[in-house]
């Protein structure tokens, strides 16, 4: 599933970003361009890092 249109990003690869250490919408954004454009995305990006201890746990972040 894309979690950004604008830039095509898929949530894996926000997760796959959030796992490499990005804990900030800017700091996605400056990964990998999800967030960029105009936004409509945001909240499901922020929902994605506040999943990421869930994610490690689980071991699928």
């Amino acid at each position: 599933m894309l979690a950004c249109v604008c830039h095509s990003v898929s949530e894996k690869e926000v997760r796959a970003v959030i796992a490499s250490g990005a804990r900030t919408e800017e700091a996605v954004g400056d990964a990998c361009a999800a967030g960029t454009e105009c936004g409509t995305c945001l909240d499901r990006i922020c929902d994605l890092i506040d999943e990421c201890p869930v994610l490690a746990l689980l071991g699928q972040g």
